[in-house]
Order: structure tokens, then C-alpha cells, then sequence
């Protein structure tokens, strides 16, 4: 194996495993690997957390544990990205990232526009994360946001939940 090689697997015990090996591994940390996948999937980091979700539907899991779990932890990591946009002061934010006035000035009229609802799209890959900052930012209201952003969260692992399963997830 090649140093470049190496850089792209993860070691799990003493066995190097490739990239589309890491959902069996995170099945074997069990549930708790599947909140810290789902938590790890809503912030910047690109993971995918559907695809532990649905390795691990296909073992002997319940889909209610597999769902209530996923669906907090991808939860508590969206508001950790509303936190940090409470947190850190604005024009800090767009500086660190790059934002232009225009784009700022634009996300600061959608939030004021449509408030916690928007947290209903903070599913969505790549842009949700924008939104659960967006959200924090421009000081959406912290309980509607929290409970909007599960509700859309929660619906996505419930769609992945019954295209793996089926209606019935025990």
C-alpha cells in the first residue's frame, strides 16, 4: 500500500479499510456510532450518515432505536452550527467564509422572511448547514428552530428507514 494510499482509509482495529468499507465499522460501535455519525454528518464535515443509517438497518437493530438515534444526533449537530452562528460575532462569520455583503445581506432577508421554518430544510447536503448557521446568525428563535430542524431531519431517516426496511420497522 502507497503513502497516498493510506491517507485515504481508516484503521479500524489493526485492518486498514477503504472509504466505502467505513459504514460496517461504524455499525460495530453500535448506536452510539450512529449518533456520532449522524452529529459528524450535519456540520461542515462532508460524511454521509444515510449510509451508515442504512447499513445498519440491515442488521438486527430496531428502526424505532435506528431512527430516534440518527435523527438526534443529526439533530444536536445541526444546532451546533445554529450555536456557532449565535455565538460568533456576524461580521466575523462572513469574513472567516468568505461571504460577500450582497450574499449576507440575501440570507439575512430569507431568515427574516420565513424564521425557524427554514430549519425544516437543514436536511439538505451542503446547504443545510448554511441554513442552521444562517438561522443561528440572524437570532431565529432558538425552540421553532430546534424543533423544526428535527422534524425535516427526522423525515429524511424515516425515508431511508423505509426504502431499506419497508412501512414496518421493527
Amino acid at each position: 500500500m502507497q503513502v497516498a494510499d493510506v491517507k485515504a482509509h481508516a484503521i479500524v482495529g489493526h485492518r486498514y479499510l477503504g472509504p466505502m468499507d467505513l459504514g460496517p465499522a461504524w455499525a460495530e460501535w453500535g448506536l452510539w456510532g450512529l449518533l456520532l455519525a449522524s452529529f459528524l454528518a450535519a456540520t461542515i464535515l462532508p460524511f454521509s450518515s444515510e449510509a451508515v443509517l442504512a447499513a445498519m438497518a440491515m442488521g438486527a437493530w430496531s428502526g424505532t432505536s435506528l431512527f430516534v438515534v440518527a435523527s438526534v444526533g443529526n439533530t444536536l449537530g445541526g444546532l451546533s452550527n445554529y450555536a456557532i452562528g449565535r455565538w460568533i460575532p456576524e461580521g466575523l462569520v462572513f469574513k472567516r467564509l468568505g461571504v460577500d455583503a450582497s450574499k449576507a445581506s440575501r440570507w439575512r432577508s430569507l431568515v427574516h422572511r420565513y424564521g425557524a421554518w427554514a430549519a425544516l430544510l437543514c436536511w439538505l447536503p451542503v446547504i443545510g448547514d448554511a441554513i442552521a448557521l444562517a438561522l443561528g446568525l440572524f437570532r431565529a428563535p432558538f425552540t421553532p428552530s430546534a424543533m423544526l430542524m428535527f422534524i425535516g431531519k427526522a423525515g429524511r431517516y424515516a425515508m431511508v428507514l423505509w426504502l431499506m426496511r419497508g412501512i414496518w420497522w421493527t
